[in-house]
């Protein structure tokens, strides 16, 4: 069975999976968890973003192979498909048992954020509705991470709302970079109906809203901290918006719009646990 811990690492998407953790815990450090109940909540979500790309890599092999994805491990060989499949199944159950861990009704918005994921790798990634798994789960996070505190007050509106908003600004700029594979593999998710203009303007226009939904939402008149986070947005966003562009005239594959997409949320969690506005 062929696998080396590199390839592994790579088929699970460490790049979100990374930056998705690190959100999670800073926005569990925010709302006032212990180091105990960090690790808790950022270990089940950095289980299930190890599972929902492991799944992906198992389901998509034969049409990352047809393109040519020299990025995915499986594709090339560098690492056995059913293995990969069995680590996502690991990391499923893994992110289940931690999520136990911080009380049902946490566990239980865990495990709708996972489910909600892992029907984007199938069916809904092969659909109009593929915004939705990306909507859903992201909203569902922060309020996973509030009710797994004993004691909190529900999560607040506009901080799940923020979360979607993410999500689904998330999701057109993680495919932009392989829109022309996906038409050539017949997936016709939102993004590739939209094409890279539409979807680029998506991505830009949702972060945009869910940094305003971040800085208006908590009570009382927006800090200096989230009125950075909008200038931050500002900047970032177009910085990604060019690069994907200059990328795509040269026919290549950029990345550029996601890791500014994940660059924004970062900054965006950060100012909100410094300004003390996060419930």
């Amino acid at each position: 069975m062929r696998w080396s811990v590199a390839a592994l690492v790579r088929a699970s998407h460490p790049e979100p999976a990374v930056a998705v953790t690190a959100v999670t815990a800073l926005l569990a450090w925010g709302v006032g968890h212990d180091a105990a109940g960090i690790a808790r909540t950022a270990g089940a979500i950095f289980a299930s973003q190890l599972a929902i790309g492991w799944v992906n890599d198992w389901l998509d092999a034969d049409r990352d192979g047809a393109v040519g994805r020299t990025d995915k491990p499986v594709a090339t060989g560098a690492i056995d498909r059913t293995l990969v499949g069995r680590c996502g199944l690991v990391a499923t159950l893994a992110c289940v048992l931690v999520a136990l861990t911080t009380g049902f009704p946490a566990a239980l918005l865990m495990i709708a954020a996972l489910v909600s994921a892992l029907l984007y790798d199938w069916p809904l990634k092969l659909t109009p509705f593929s915004v939705l798994p990306y909507a859903v789960s992201f909203g569902l996070l922060p309020a996973f991470v509030v009710v797994a505190l004993p004691g909190s007050p529900a999560p607040p509106v506009w901080l799940v709302l923020a979360g979607a908003l993410l999500g689904a600004g998330a999701h057109f700029a993680n495919a932009l970079p392989d829109l022309d594979d996906d038409d050539r593999t017949g997936v016709r998710g939102l993004p590739q109906r939209l094409g890279p203009a539409g979807s680029r303007l998506a991505a830009a226009v949702l972060l945009l809203a869910a940094t305003i939904a971040l800085v208006a939402g908590p009570a009382g008149p927006p800090s200096w901290s989230g009125v950075a986070a909008v200038l931050a947005a500002v900047v970032v966003l177009p910085l990604g918006w060019y690069a994907g562009r200059a990328a795509a005239a040269r026919g290549g594959r950029s990345v550029a719009m996601f890791r500014a997409v994940m660059a924004v949320a970062v900054i965006d969690v950060i100012l909100l646990v410094a300004s003390g506005r996060v419930v």
